[in-house]
Order: structure tokens, then C-alpha cells, then sequence
């Protein structure tokens, strides 16, 4: 080494001990420039919060037989519960389905009720067997009336095995309830803002009440009138507010009761509406570092898990959209949230805890996955969207609810749902002391048993 390049290396090493107070603080400080979050604490850590919202699978369905988890029980080797088969004048026990492509039931509020049957879960064959089944446009076999009933089948690790994966590796939470006893539109709502309402005048806040059931058909009348007005407050205007980042990543085959951001009366008031992007944005944003603070992955119908939209296919979309955020720069930093929004009407046996009169409706599937999520932890807290709202304003709101007297903007919410004592706190599934785990990296088609 030449004197001279041994000076300049030794005159920066002085003015670094200097500006830092010791040469170990210094290295410390360029430790941190290069790791952002080396200085965060606690929730802190995470300053990427994605929620992937899946459709329709009950909790039963999809991990009543995972191990440790509060599922199916059995005795002697035999499922204990048997439902009434009014058709087929006897009961029917839960058993292995490997069908890709699922009826499921009806799942509309009405349905959920009958489904629940004052508390004796045993509604759920008799409902299918009755009604349409909630396919939608769909008129494939399964979904014709008198067709078999598929409500009491069961997934595991040989159908879904990235799932049980994901499960294993990080946190499945086995009380997770969908914020609201009905069908998607109103569980998106919940998702994005803790209430389901309809409004009497357009873009006025105070003018919208609590609305459970919300007909499809009302849904459909004011979408094509382009009435569709949702104008109470949602967790985008708190992020505006806050100037906190956040991203609605939708495709453009995703049906309009499951996204209903476009919809929201603060979205257009805050000129946030070109927050709300396609899916392929998305991976954009991740490969660059660019994830915003908050953002939302909503898929198109046939990659959604909906019955009868197959299950292999969206196991890979989601397996792909996970592998992009692990691959992301921001992975380190993120905590991803993957639900499924409702039960789709398939069989699950918990009865869900009353909140208030909307809710909660029945047991979803639901995985926390980040570096700082606990290894192979079941969460048994009672759980709903909620939750993901709450952590949301808890790590970059400073804990400001959606809540009429202090947010700024009034409506008629009947209660500020992040705040009830029966909601527990998704936080606990976190461990920030530990070393930030790496990327689990699954195939995109694994291997299943699903035909």
C-alpha cells in the first residue's frame, strides 16, 4: 500500500471516530445506513404491511385436521361431528376431498344464519342442498342444483401443501373470524374500513348506516347506475393524513364487490385514486424495493380460490406472490397477511363470538408470514380484519383509530371495532428480538393430489 493512499485511508478513519465519538459507533452508524430497520424497535420493524385477501374457504376446510390446531375432532379414529343430509335422509361426516374444483354452498347473510342455526353449526347441508350455490355465472356441474354437496370435504398438506407450509414455517391463526356475518362485499368493507354501510346521499358521511346484509341485486342496481357511493371513513384517508404510503393492487378481472376502494368517497376527496393499480405493478414495486407502507392484493375470480375457481391454481398465484415479496429488498422488513374473506359456505364447527350486531361471521383461514413472524406458532387469539387494521394504525399511525370523534371525519359507526375487548392483538405473533428469519421459497405448482 502507497503512503499516500495509507493517508487518505487513515485521515477518513479519523474523521469517521470523530463524527461518530469511537470507531465502534461509527461502524455501527454505516451498519444501519445499510439496514434501516437495525435502529427500529418493536412493531417498528415492519414498515411493509400486505394484505392478500383469498376467497371463500372455511377454517375447517382447509386445516381442520393441521396438528395442534383447534379442527375437526375425532374419536376412536372417527369424526365426531355428523351434519343432517336432509336429501339423503341421514347425516354426513367430514371427509378427504381431492377434487380441484369445489360447489361449496350459499354464502350470502341469510345463508351464514341458516349455516349457524342458532349455535348448532348443522345447517350447512341442508342450506346447499337448497339453494343456489353461489357460483355465480358459473354453470359447471358442481354448480347445478342437485348436485352433490361438498360443503363437509377437507384439504390438508396433500392438496394444499404450500399452505401447510407457510404454516408450519411461520403462524396459522386458528380463531381468525370474518369481520362480518355475510358475503364478500361487506367483509371488504371491514377489511379496509371496520364497518359495512350503505349511504342514503351520496358522498355524505354522516348520512350512511350499518348494513349487514347488502343484497346482490342492490349491489348490482347502483353499480350499473353508477350510484355505487361509499362514503363513510376507510383506513386510506388516516394513511393520507399521516402521509403514509399505500398501494389497492387489483386486476382488472377482479370483480367489483371485492374491491371496493375505487368506490370510496375519501379516496377520490384525497386524490389517491391512482393509488389503486394493476397486479403488475406490483411486481414491479417489489423487485425495485419500492412496496409501499400498506398495500392490498386482491386477485381476479379464477385465481381466487372462489368456488369453483380451482384450488391449484390460486395456491400457485399466492405462492408467486409471496416468492416476489421474499425475493423484494423489502422483505425484510414486511408482514404479510393472507385470509381468506368468508366460509363460501363450506362446513366449519366453531361458533363465532358476538362483537356487536354485524359480526363476527364465521371462521377463516388465516397465516401471518414475515422474518419476524414466530417459527410453527398457532395463534389461538380471537381474530377478525380488524386486527389487521388495528396493526396497522398501531405501526404507522401512532395508534389513531377509525373512530368518528377523532379522526376527523364523523360518521355513524355504531363502535370503533379495533378497540373491542374480545379482539386480540395480531402483534403477538411477531418475535422483534429474534434474527430476521430468510425467504421460504415454494414452488409455484407443487406437487398435490387435487384432480
Amino acid at each position: 500500500m502507497s503512503h499516500r493512499v495509507y493517508r487518505t485511508l487513515l485521515a477518513s478513519l479519523l474523521a469517521c471516530t470523530v463524527a461518530c465519538g469511537a470507531l465502534a459507533a461509527c461502524s455501527a452508524g454505516i451498519s444501519s445506513a445499510s439496514n434501516p430497520t437495525a435502529t427500529l424497535t418493536g412493531i417498528h420493524k415492519i414498515q411493509h404491511v400486505v394484505v392478500i385477501m383469498m376467497e371463500n374457504r372455511s377454517f375447517d376446510e382447509y386445516f381442520g385436521t393441521y396438528p395442534g390446531a383447534d379442527g375437526l375432532r375425532r374419536k376412536d379414529g372417527t369424526f365426531t361431528v355428523c351434519i343432517p343430509d336432509p336429501r339423503a335422509g341421514n347425516c354426513q361426516r367430514p371427509y378427504h376431498n381431492t377434487s380441484d374444483v369445489n360447489g361449496g354452498g350459499p354464502h350470502y347473510a341469510p345463508d351464514a344464519d341458516a349455516d349457524l342455526n342458532h349455535g348448532k353449526m348443522d345447517g350447512f347441508i341442508k342450506r346447499a342442498e337448497t339453494y343456489d350455490r353461489g357460483c355465480g355465472a358459473v354453470t359447471i356441474a358442481i354448480c347445478k342444483p342437485g348436485a352433490p354437496v361438498d360443503v363437509m370435504g377437507y384439504n390438508d398438506a396433500r392438496e394444499i401443501p404450500n399452505y401447510w407450509a407457510y404454516a408450519r414455517s411461520f403462524v396459522l391463526q386458528d380463531h381468525m373470524f370474518s369481520p362480518v356475518n355475510s358475503w364478500s362485499l361487506p367483509v371488504h368493507f371491514y377489511t379496509v374500513s371496520a364497518w359495512s354501510a350503505k349511504c342514503s346521499k351520496k358522498d355524505v358521511a354522516m348520512s350512511c348506516t350499518s348494513e349487514r346484509v347488502w343484497p346482490y341485486s342492490d349491489f348490482v342496481r347502483q353499480l350499473k347506475a353508477k350510484q355505487l357511493s361509499y362514503a363513510w371513513t376507510d383506513i386510506t384517508y388516516l394513511l393520507a393524513r399521516h402521509h403514509v404510503s399505500w398501494k389497492d393492487y387489483i386486476d382488472p378481472g377482479t370483480p367489483d364487490n371485492w374491491n371496493v376502494l375505487p368506490f370510496a368517497t375519501d379516496v377520490h376527496q384525497d386524490g389517491q385514486l391512482g393509488n389503486i393499480q394493476a397486479i403488475s405493478n406490483f411486481y414491479q414495486d417489489a423487485r425495485q424495493g419500492h412496496l409501499p407502507q400498506v398495500s392490498w392484493l386482491i386477485p381476479p375470480f379464477n385465481y381466487s380460490e372462489h368456488a369453483p375457481s380451482r384450488i391449484t391454481v390460486g395456491q400457485s398465484n399466492v405462492t408467486l406472490w409471496i416468492n416476489t415479496i421474499m425475493k423484494s429488498p423489502d422483505w425484510k422488513s414486511t408482514a404479510i397477511f393472507l385470509a381468506w374473506d368468508d366460509w363460501g359456505g363450506f362446513y366449519d364447527h366453531v361458533v363465532p363470538p358476538k362483537v356487536d350486531s354485524l359480526g363476527y361471521g364465521m371462521r377463516v383461514p388465516a397465516m401471518v408470514i414475515s422474518p419476524y413472524a414466530k417459527k410453527g406458532y398457532i395463534d389461538r387469539q380471537t381474530l377478525s380484519f380488524d386486527a389487521y387494521l388495528k396493526f396497522i394504525e398501531d405501526d404507522f399511525l401512532h395508534g389513531q383509530r377509525l373512530d368518528p370523534k377523532t379522526d376527523g371525519r364523523p360518521d355513524r359507526r355504531p363502535d370503533v371495532r379495533e378497540n373491542a375487548r374480545i379482539l386480540g392483538n395480531v402483534g403477538n405473533d411477531f418475535n422483534f428480538s429474534q434474527k430476521p428469519r430468510p425467504p421460504l421459497l415454494l414452488p409455484t405448482k407443487p406437487k398435490t393430489d387435487l384432480r
